[in-house]
């Protein structure tokens, strides 16, 4: 009996792992962000490495290769320490892999688990090369970039901010496109924001203003504290934004109907304005600007809104795959903005 007791503890020495191929942090790469560039058919990795030396803060290492996967392994290859990609915060590529395709790029991601879903994806209008290069020189622990896209730091409601598994999933979506914020290194700040792109199954296909990715941000239900200029007169922010919607259709034709109630304060005026003129107004103003940014984003076939959400229970599967080809051309938006003013401004009433 006890040489049994003895042959199943060896046995389980051998079945029970353990942690033999756990690494030590000092021994890890842990980069923040990673910028992608393509080029003929090659990408080009870049990663931002912080360093535990005061000296050098920040080390830039890039590589060339066929494959993401396969240039993050040469990296790591060549390095003192493994790179280790779970803590990663943002990525950025350049326009032409916009361009091009980011089907690939962020199926191999996603499918390689190396990187989180939730990791950031970023467009930059320049190359990633001089963008990196100028952060390396402008930032002295590499997080100027993750503070920029967060809500307590730096996020602006005209700023787009999307995920990489909603990229994944847009590209597998007959309803669900996507905007990816534009960003390059500013002249006189850090940093600097130059729009948003309209993603199409993975492609770039067009470009949003800041003043439109705000709409495309309450359109989409997300609450913003973006300012608005009325007339020229008066100025407002909005304290809150809620958004119903109805789906039906009409001569055989999609018809959304959208109510957007907005309560704003009012930050300054100038001449003899009333609250009644910049009600009226701002909801002129904003069903003006919606309708101009429908039109584009209608005239590229790219549902950036995810209006083809609420149309789903209402058509086949057959019918959905045609949404963005067939009924999304002919989509019809009908908006009604409503505005309530809190003139108490940021001072609560006694």
């Amino acid at each position: 009996m006890l040489m049994l007791k003895w042959i199943v503890a060896t046995l389980l020495l051998f079945i029970l792992s353990g942690c033999w191929d756990n690494k030590d942090i000092n021994h890890r790469s842990l980069p923040i962000a990673m910028g992608v560039s393509y080029s003929q058919g090659k990408y080009t990795v870049f990663l931002d490495i912080p360093k535990v030396s005061v000296k050098d803060a920040i080390e830039v290492v890039s590589e060339s290769g066929d494959t993401i996967n396969e240039i993050i392994d040469h990296i790591s290859m060549n390095m003192e320490s493994e790179i280790d990609l779970l803590h990663l915060k943002i990525i950025v590529v350049d326009k032409e892999f916009a361009k091009h395709g980011l089907n690939d790029g962020v199926a191999s991601l996603i499918r390689s688990r190396h990187v989180s879903p939730k990791t950031l994806f970023v467009i930059c209008d320049e190359s990633p090369e001089r963008f990196f290069r100028k952060m390396d020189q402008t930032s002295t622990d590499g997080t100027m970039i993750y503070d920029f896209f967060q809500r307590n730091c730096g996020l602006s409601p005209e700023i787009a901010y999307t995920q990489t598994w909603k990229i994944f999933r847009s590209i597998h979506s007959f309803t669900n496109d996507v905007v990816i914020p534009i960003i390059k290194s500013g002249n006189t700040t850090v940093l600097e924001s130059t729009g948003s792109a309209i993603i199409k199954n993975g492609k770039m296909v067009g470009r949003l203003t800041n003043e439109e990715t705000l709409l495309i941000n309450v359109f989409n239900g997300k609450q913003t504290q973006g300012k608005i200029e009325v007339t020229g007169k008066a100025t407002v922010q909005i304290v809150s934004n809620k958004l119903s919607h109805r789906s039906s259709f009409l001569h055989n034709e999609p018809l959304l109907t959208s109510k957007l109630k907005l309560k704003v304060i009012i930050l300054d005026t100038r001449g003899g304005i009333t609250q009644v003129m910049i009600k009226d107004e701002l909801s002129k103003l904003v069903v003006e600007r919606f309708e101009k940014l429908f039109e584009k984003i209608r005239l590229g076939g790219a549902d950036v809104l995810g209006v083809g959400q609420y149309f789903r229970h209402e058509l086949t599967r057959q019918q959905l795959e045609d949404w963005r080809s067939q009924y999304f051309a002919n989509l019809k938006i009908d908006l009604e903005v409503s505005t309530s003013i809190r003139n108490t401004g940021n001072l609560k009433g006694t």
